[in-house]
């Protein structure tokens, strides 16, 4: 029989899925940002050579520390559906259909819910699922990692404030910067919370978009930021990082 799941029992059942996989396992979801338990729970099954694809439908939402971390994935094989919504994790004998992205924010912040199914339980309805699954992967395109490096511009750390007293100078990719000359700028904490979410949910929404990366205990700013608007400012307590207020609108914040 199929189990429903609230928000927490997907996330919980999806890990579970995750340690269970002995033979295969499909991560399928248009947006592919992980948290640190399901990469340690994937590297973790990655050592047993079991068949790890993953297939998602935005183009845009690889960013480039998901990519530095699937390069080291070599067994993870990547795939691309252009018409992709729905949300499916998949092992040998599990399944969880869901509303809820393979995406940080989602399994973080959003209300979402699921169905849990057992091969052993309904094979039925499982094997289903195996040939949706099956039918999907067929409808995908190969994708090879590319690892974009990301140039370092000023460090900072995770209350916006500037810690290192220097960086060095490095000759940054050009890049076409948005206009934003006539907008106000708002630390990353102060936008947060016009957002009504914690800073360090919006350093994360940043890190994910590639805008801002974490270098031992502080945050650099990209180029790829400072194209979106991402400057330097100086106050009282040091440098820190501001973004124009309209950068909320750019935030790539999944919507199921």
């Amino acid at each position: 029989m199929a189990k429903f799941l609230d928000t927490q029992g997907v996330s919980y059942y999806l890990k579970r899925l995750i340690d269970n996989s002995t033979d295969k396992l499909y991560l399928i979801s248009p947006y592919l940002q992980l948290n640190n338990q399901l990469r340690l729970s994937l590297e973790d099954r990655h050592k047993f050579s079991i068949d790890i694809v993953m297939i998602y439908g935005k183009v845009s939402e690889i960013n480039p520390a998901e990519s530095e971390w699937l390069k080291s994935m070599p067994g993870i094989k990547l795939m691309f559906h252009k018409d992709l919504h729905a949300k499916c994790y998949f092992n040998e004998k599990e399944a969880i259909i869901t509303s809820m992205n393979l995406y940080m924010f989602s399994q973080q912040n959003n209300v979402e819910m699921g169905i849990y199914v057992s091969k052993i339980e309904d094979s039925d309805l499982y094997n289903q699922i195996a040939t949706e699954v099956d039918r999907i992967k067929r409808g995908s395109e190969h994708r090879t990692i590319s690892v974009q490096k990301v140039e370092n511009s000023e460090v900072l750390n995770s209350n916006d404030v500037k810690t290192s007293s220097s960086s060095p100078s490095i000759s940054k990719p050009s890049l076409e910067k948005k206009d934003y000359k006539n907008s106000k700028y708002k630390s990353t904490s102060a936008l947060s919370k016009k957002l009504k979410i914690s800073s360090k949910e919006l350093f994360d929404i940043f890190e994910n978009q590639g805008w801002i990366i974490r270098k031992d205990k502080s945050w650099v700013l990209t180029s790829k930021g400072e194209a979106n608007g991402g400057q330097m400012k100086n106050s009282q307590y040091g440098e820190f990082v501001a973004w124009p207020e309209e950068i909320i609108k750019e935030l790539s914040i999944p919507q199921n």
